[in-house]
């Protein structure tokens, strides 16, 4: 059992809206903060059918309870409807929800009831660094961090398994997209693009289908919380920057199954690109357990400099490199990055064995760089 850093202490008050991709441990997390709470899933194909013919059921059933109360609701994309009876039972009843699913896509195409600031948002993640006793790192790199996954000592067909739900129950089931050939096809183009700038023509090309259909492709795996882009850092002056976004799989694991990387060494690229990912999704989750309104973005210049990550304003620059020894060249994009701004805070994760400093720039251990970040002396 991990001890999640999701507490939810905002259900004490408010109302939330609790999304995350499938498998992440949100069901998990509810059943073991809140055990004794009313519990509504609908997952369960009897609870589904009574309330999708009749949503009203929910206010007749709650419309008398103590407005002290919490109530659940699993999967509540499933039923769109029953929104607006929560939005009822909030304003009249006072009672608190906790609305929980994988995708608020079907909720913002159908134009649902987002109970217009009710309920705060707050994200589940895969797990993270901090959560897991005896974190490997290796582990992390080639399995990926879902709680299932990441134990298993050969986690493809887990894998294979979780893509194949993800296809079947939220893009066939939910109908976001015509052609489900295609869109497993984009999703393997993709996985070759994660961690890289997007290129909407040249992905279209290869999944043929138009540049218009691979955006959209791109936006349901976002809604679906299956994937992010981070934008470029643009506040510079002195070098022109490129803009386009980078994308990344909402977790390691998927990529790589879905580029086949079955047997990740250290020191290879496949390698290289795992852990920046996977340092990447740490940042990510960080970021959004903490509610900073920082967003992460990358720096890369039309004269070739880059910066995996910028954070704030230029305040934290941040290289990942999975050598085991930093030299002087793999600090060019930060020293670069300091002709802008000479008071970031510059840093390298690498596998170094022990943390040291070399011309203004703290090289971290990776799991060394983990542990400070969840300790908040990083950011």
């Amino acid at each position: 059992m991990y001890v999640r850093i999701a507490k939810l202490e905002e259900a004490a008050e408010d109302s939330i809206f609790l999304w995350g991709a499938r498998q992440t441990g949100k069901s998990t997390l509810l059943k073991t903060l809140f055990p004794n709470v009313r519990r509504y899933d609908l997952l369960n194909s009897e609870e589904f059918e009574r309330f999708f013919r009749n949503p009203e059921l929910l206010r007749e059933e709650l419309k008398n309870a103590d407005h002290s109360n919490l109530v659940i609701i699993d999967e509540v994309q499933k039923i769109p409807q029953l929104l607006d009876e929560v939005h009822w039972l909030i304003s009249n009843r006072n009672i608190r929800f906790i609305l929980c699913g994988s995708s608020a896509r079907k909720l913002l195409r159908c134009g649902a009831n987002l109970l217009g600031g009710r309920a705060l948002r707050t994200v589940m993640y895969p797990l993270v660094s901090a959560e897991i006793p005896g974190f490997d790192l290796l582990r992390a790199v080639r399995n990926g961090m879902l709680p299932r996954h990441y134990t298993a000592q050969n986690p493809q067909r887990r894998l294979q398994a979780y893509i194949g739900d993800y296809l079947n129950e939220e893009i066939r089931a939910e109908a976001l997209s015509r052609n489900l050939l295609s869109f497993t096809r984009f999703m393997e183009i993709a996985a070759q693009s994660n961690g890289e700038m997007i290129v909407y023509k040249n992905i279209a090309q290869d999944c043929g289908v138009s540049a218009n259909t691979v955006k959209e492709y791109f936006q349901i795996l976002e809604q679906t919380m299956v994937g992010y882009s981070i934008s470029g850092f643009t506040a510079t002056t002195k070098r022109r920057t490129i803009t386009a976004p980078k994308f990344y799989y909402f977790d390691v694991g998927i990529a790589n199954y879905l580029l086949k990387r079955n047997n990740i060494v250290q020191g290879t690229d496949d390698f290289g690109r795992a852990f920046e990912h996977l340092m990447m999704q740490e940042i990510i989750a960080y970021l959004g357990y903490n509610y900073l309104d920082e967003k992460p973005t990358y720096w890369r210049t039309s004269g070739g400099y880059e910066v995996d990550c910028i954070i704030g304003n230029g305040r934290v620059a941040i290289e990942f490199k999975s050598c085991d020894e930093v030299k002087s060249r793999h600090t060019k994009g930060l020293k670069a990055f300091q002709e802008e701004y000479p008071n970031a805070r510059l840093v390298v994760v690498s596998m170094d064995k022990y943390k040291r400093e070399m011309n203004d720039v703290e090289i971290f251990p990776a799991t060394e760089f983990l542990s400070e970040l969840w300790k908040g002396n990083i950011f």
